[in-house]
């Protein structure tokens, strides 16, 4: 094959998008490099080119720290409220991974939304999920936080669980009662593991909810480069007690992770976590007061509903830098709006559904970030809107809530599988997630029989046209299954 390769394309489709004036509310949290700790970028630092290193003698080694990597981790440790953090440099899915591989191939509590990594890592752990269904905040239609009263029933219908993992907080910013999870599992003796992705910045503020270590976890993983001002793909696993083995832990790293660590990757937790054990409550104050000022001012837009703590449930708290705007009063979907506010106003959300748009206020945004969002939106709610549409979510089909699990998800990934028409799945074991927006939860899981019930509410999820996560077809005329 003969091509041009004087291209470049994906660093020429950077640049084009870098000389756009922007107002960006997505992660990472520094914001190209504005709240990059400034060894990162200040005049007559080093250039991040020269920081890209290899193992050298006094560099220390991530897969055997015992020297700079591991002081720097220690210092990580006692900001976070750990008592060991692991520096990752596959992001939080190798910590999600390495966690579920240190507890092995048993059976798991685990929420039915949770992120994709989540699905992977009980694939190479070879664990038994046993899923827990959570509520949805009425109006948003996105997933409550984890409810203490599901997982303590559910633990007690499987009391020979090893460990339960926790979704907090969610994309949407929804953070639940950790505190309650990690009581009742302590009681059973077992592990309370932590997803929180979303969180790295909660310890730094005392208005922000409670973070996976002050509650009691027993482990957690957060994406540093979300909010914690790191680069992508940088990442922490904390360990809060004994009860998981640390050397388990670390072994099943050594297995997942690269065994080429990124020196500016690791170099940027190591300053990420000083900012912000120095200066992040100043930084976080000024996200919150924009955030607030960005509340009030959405508030007076008609048609517009933003996400409150007065939506969710009892035991549930809300990470006021997560914007969540449901544009279902102006008759448009979430694409819509992010499409209008992208093309019409050089303005990036973080991510949109069929509903709402989530915006993030990091450490980073700028006030000229938030002064434009308002205006563009009174702009989208003028040029664009329509009487809503009462049957957006009274014609949804209601998803199925019961599983049939055939197999474990490693023994379906790892079986034989071939396409067929979603119409003749009917007893068929799916080979994939099939996640429906709304509400995100998967409808189905690998290893997981595809009933009528499911079946019916896929033929009409296709019919309607709702986007889907996770099969090889998207827009679901095939479905991958296992070859029995």
């Amino acid at each position: 094959m003969i091509m041009n390769q004087s291209a470049a394309p994906l660093y020429d489709a950077v640049c084009r998008h870098l000389d756009r004036a922007a107002a960006r509310f997505h992660v990472p949290g520094h914001r190209q490099g504005l709240r990059l700790p400034e060894e990162l970028t200040k005049p007559g630092g080093r250039a991040l080119f020269e920081l890209d290193l290899t193992e050298l003698p006094g560099l220390d080694d991530l897969h055997r720290s015992a020297g700079a990597i591991r002081a720097a981790e220690r210092l990580a440790a006692g900001a976070f409220g750990a008592r060991r953090t692991f520096f990752l440099v596959n992001g939080s899915t190798a910590g999600i991974h390495a966690l579920l591989a240190a507890v092995g191939p048993k059976k798991v509590l685990v929420p039915r939304e949770s992120h994709r990594s989540v699905v992977g890592g009980m694939v190479l752990a070879g664990a038994d999920p046993v899923y827990i269904w959570p509520g949805l905040v009425p109006g948003f239609e996105v997933p409550a936080g984890p409810a203490a009263g599901g997982w303590a029933e559910r633990l007690a219908e499987h009391p020979d669980a090893a460990a339960a993992l926790a979704v907090s907080p969610s994309y949407y910013g929804v953070a639940g009662n950790i505190a309650g999870l990690a009581d009742l599992c302590h009681g059973r003796k077992i592990p309370l593991l932590v997803d929180e992705a979303h969180g790295a910045h909660l310890r730094f503020h005392p208005e922000l909810p409670v973070d996976a270590m002050g509650a009691g976890a027993d482990a957690a993983v957060q994406s540093t480069h979300k909010f914690g001002g790191s680069l992508t793909q940088s990442a922490m696993l904390h360990l809060g007690s004994a009860v998981l083995s640390e050397s388990s832990v670390a072994a099943a790293l050594n297995l997942i992770q690269t065994t080429s660590p990124s020196y500016p990757l690791m170099l940027s937790l190591d300053l990420a976590r000083r900012q912000l054990a120095l200066d992040g409550e100043k930084f976080l104050q000024g996200a919150l007061e924009m955030a607030r000022a960005l509340r009030k001012g959405l508030a007076g837009i008609r048609g517009l509903a933003v996400l409150s703590s007065g939506h969710l449930p009892a035991g549930c708290a809300l990470d006021a830098t997560k914007l969540v705007v449901s544009v279902r009063g102006l008759g448009l979907t979430g694409y819509q709006a992010a499409a209008f506010l992208r093309e019409k106003h050089g303005i990036y959300v973080e991510m949109a559904d069929p509903f709402n748009l989530v915006l993030c206020v990091t450490i980073g945004t700028t006030r000229a970030d938030c002064a434009a969002l308002a205006p563009a939106l009174q702009d989208l709610a003028r040029r664009e809107g329509r009487p809503p549409d009462k049957n957006m979510i009274a014609g949804l089909p209601a998803m199925p809530r019961t599983v049939k699990k055939v197999m474990a998800p490693r023994a379906a990934w790892l079986s034989r599988s071939r396409s067929v028409p979603l119409e003749g799945a009917r007893g068929l074991v799916c080979a994939e997630t099939v996640a429906v927006f709304p509400p995100g939860i998967p409808a189905l899981c690998p290893g997981e029989e595809v009933t009528g019930d499911v079946l019916e509410y896929l033929l009409a999820v296709r019919r309607l046209g709702l986007s889907c996560h996770g099969p090889a077809d998207p827009q679901l005329k095939q479905l991958r299954v296992v070859v029995e």
